[in-house]
């Protein structure tokens, strides 16, 4: 089934996704390699696909996984929690519709 991890950003998170973003985007690649990414994003603070120094306010990742603990198991071992870049994480199941 799918989830959707929703993550909102601590204020000012800009230098800390900087810091842990190889090894969050490296995470990303290995869920896209086994065929179980559906999308995966950041959310911008303003409206614009590059925000510059406003950065971001969170993160969307809609990924498959057996149950909804493994995927909540997975974003907490996300960097960008280490990191402090994520002041909250949900995660709920998703049911694609559309495509």
């Amino acid at each position: 089934m799918f989830y959707a991890i929703m993550s909102r950003d601590v204020a000012d998170s800009l230098p800390l996704r900087a810091k842990a973003r190889p090894a969050h985007l490296e995470r990303l690649k290995a869920l896209q390699e086994a065929g179980r990414l559906l999308v995966a994003g950041p959310l911008p603070a303003v409206d614009s696909p590059d925000p510059g120094p406003a950065g971001f306010t969170g993160s969307l990742v809609i990924a498959e996984f057996d149950s909804l603990e493994a995927a909540q198991a997975w974003a907490d071992a996300d960097p960008y929690i280490t990191a402090g870049v994520y002041e909250s994480v949900d995660v709920r199941p998703f049911k694609q519709v559309l495509p």
